[in-house]
């Protein structure tokens, strides 16, 4: 099957990731393979790295100029079923369908995000045939209500990763991260979508500072060096413990060399940040929540905290970072959990089936 994957937002998220992981295990799988982004951006040089055979779009281009080449692109590469994140992606592709007259198309949901169809994507359900991928089966069963306009209905692919690639990572030195030799650093996996969680990691670290002085946060991905944070760390006195990475292609390396690793994100970040700190062997703190308990088996990879208590969460980590022995038991357990129940293969194995139900041509909406 001839499979196309696209991706028009810029930065390099885990949506983008998982993108990459199934297109590699597609084209392992023996499926012709095309990633389409929007041109010099994160995404693109992260692909074109990895080998991809990448085609890029305008990064100011409209729905109609989108879909007109991406017409294009389905008639050359007689592309089958292409696979998108956004109803704004979805709306592109099923008209650049009519006018090639092929194809249909799976919209994934980011993990725990609800699934929203506005108008323009039930007009993109009527256009071409098109399918939904959720990343848990219980997501797709609340969803089961805004599933109408999708003619090729609702898949799994849960999300995972494959453990083996992680062996090959080499934790970063602390000067790397802004961190003295010798401190005990605590690495948070941020996204902009979690600014109140980042908030409970910053006031907890300016409760633990004064009694811990060998602690160091650092603070990885998107958003995490804004000026807004910053000001914030620098607010509750903290700047000196406190290292804004921003988004760095050494991130796996960086989490690598953690004590704990901390995550304050949302959807995908939130799930590959879990699943990357167990697959590293790294034990994890996080305020308790449905994505996090899914991952997160409290008390043997890691300790789910209250939400938004400082005071609660600083004695809670104060005693995970005094436990040397207990933090590795957590953390080879938390990288057999991940090996046994979130493998990549699952993830592939999922959007294969959704492949194999688009490639059936009678189930294409009539031209």
């Amino acid at each position: 099957m001839r499979v196309l994957f696209l991706h028009t937002e810029p930065q390099w998220s885990g949506g983008a990731r998982i993108f990459g992981a199934a297109a590699r295990g597609l084209t392992a799988r023996g499926h012709q393979v095309t990633m389409v982004c929007t041109a010099d951006c994160t995404v693109h040089e992260r692909l074109s790295s990895d080998g991809a055979d990448v085609v890029v779009l305008p990064a100011d281009g409209t729905i109609a100029g989108d879909a007109w080449r991406l017409r294009g692109i389905l008639q050359e590469r007689f592309i089958e079923v292409v696979f998108v994140h956004s109803e704004r992606e979805q709306l592109a592709v099923a008209s650049a369908m009519r006018l090639a007259e092929r194809g249909a198309v799976f919209r994934r949901v980011p993990e725990g995000e609800p699934l929203v169809v506005h108008g323009s994507g039930r007009f993109a359900g009527r256009v071409a045939s098109s399918g939904v991928i959720f990343a848990t089966e219980a997501e797709r069963d609340r969803a089961k209500d805004a599933l109408g306009g999708f003619s090729l209905g609702a898949l799994v692919a849960p999300t995972g990763v494959d453990v083996s690639l992680y062996d090959q990572v080499t934790p970063v030195p602390r000067a790397n991260v802004g961190a003295p030799t010798h401190s005990r650093l605590i690495v948070c996996v941020y996204d902009p979508s979690a600014r109140t969680r980042l908030t409970t990691v910053l006031r907890t670290m300016a409760v633990l500072a004064p009694r811990h002085p060998e602690l160091h946060l650092a603070i990885v991905g998107p958003g995490s060096d804004a000026e807004d944070v910053r000001m914030h760390a620098a607010a509750l006195g903290i700047n000196n413990v406190v290292s804004h990475l921003g988004e760095r292609d050494d991130h796996l390396g960086i989490l690598a060399s953690a004590e704990v690793g901390w995550v304050a994100a949302d959807h995908d970040d939130a799930a590959l940040g879990f699943l990357d700190l167990m697959a590293l062997r790294v034990p994890i703190v996080a305020e308790r929540s449905p994505l996090a308990a899914r991952y997160v088996a409290d008390g043997i990879v890691g300790v789910l905290i209250p939400p938004g208590d400082p005071s609660e969460t600083a004695a809670a980590v104060a005693a995970f970072l005094a436990r040397d022995d207990q933090r590795t038991t957590m953390g080879n357990a938390g990288r057999t959990r991940v090996a046994r129940e979130f493998a990549e293969t699952t993830l592939v194995a999922g959007f294969e089936q959704a492949v194999q139900v688009a490639g059936d041509r009678t189930a294409w909406a009539v031209r």
